[in-house]
């Protein structure tokens, strides 16, 4: 991924980190495509089974970079030519660096300390889960800059946080710290140190059945927006592609004889 984003795997469980930490990881151009490049070869990787996903330094993201904010104050159209245009299925290159999180079929959990501020808040909301250090702050903050959170924040709080939170957070760009993030949805507890605990969350989801996790990841994210209907067909269809599967009698055989699960990734 360049000198933007470092990726290590280990028995399943990648551990993604944002690496510009002289600028607190701000998102620049190169950072845009290190994070979409990342997303799409981590869906393609056989035998992942979850990311925990962090920024190096002093930060996990401080949003979008300050030469970037400079140019559209000089009136550079090359920034916002063609935002509507489609180019990673439902989203465009800059709303898939925070959806394409959402979209990997494994969990991803995301480790926020020090500032998530702007784009990188909705990063970090496209994560199944976010662990928060007390101190950290996230912010929806593109009012600062005469803007509206175009990076797929909306479609993602919407799930989170209730609507006039969101609103609120949005009008005003207001600082959030770890309790109280976690008290208003946009975080799901805090840690002391959210990158150790991501990966042992990671792990532990990688030690699961693979295919009831990714299962569990489509239902979940098909909860979000289906009508009760479709979701309760998905239930059935996914549980009963489940049932009697290679590591469907695994997890029972292992559960019965009270051992460890050793688990085939077919994915």
């Amino acid at each position: 991924m360049g000198d933007r984003i470092s990726i290590e795997i280990s028995e399943g469980v990648a551990d993604v980190r944002l690496a510009r930490p002289e600028k607190m990881n701000a998102l620049d151009r190169e950072m845009f495509q290190a994070l979409n490049d990342a997303a799409a070869r981590l869906a393609d990787t056989k035998g992942l089974r979850a990311v925990a996903l962090s920024g190096e330094g002093r930060a996990f993201c401080a949003g979008l970079d300050f030469g970037s904010f400079r140019q559209m104050g000089d009136g550079d159209r090359e920034l916002v030519n063609r935002l509507t245009d489609r180019t990673h299925g439902l989203a465009n290159h800059a709303q898939n660096v925070a959806w394409a999180w959402r979209e990997l079929p494994v969990p991803v959990i995301a480790a926020v300390h020090g500032v998530a501020f702007g784009g990188g808040c909705q990063i970090a909301l496209g994560a199944d889960v976010r662990l928060i250090a007390p101190d950290a702050r996230m912010s929806v903050m593109e009012i600062k800059w005469g803007l509206v959170p175009d990076m797929a924040g909306l479609a993602l709080m919407r799930g989170l946080i209730r609507d006039d939170v969101a609103r609120e957070l949005t009008y005003t760009g207001r600082q959030v710290t770890g309790q109280d993030a976690v008290d208003l949805g946009l975080a799901t507890r805090v840690e002391a140190d959210p990158h150790a605990a991501a990966l042992a969350m990671a792990r532990e989801i990688a030690s699961k059945s693979p295919d009831a996790v990714r299962a569990a990841k489509r239902l979940l994210n098909l909860a979000a927006d289906g009508d009760a209907a479709s979701i309760l067909l998905a239930e059935s269809a996914e549980q009963e592609k489940l049932i009697g599967s290679l590591n469907q009698v695994e997890a029972v055989k292992a559960g019965l004889a009270g051992r460890d699960p050793r688990f085939e990734d077919v994915a």
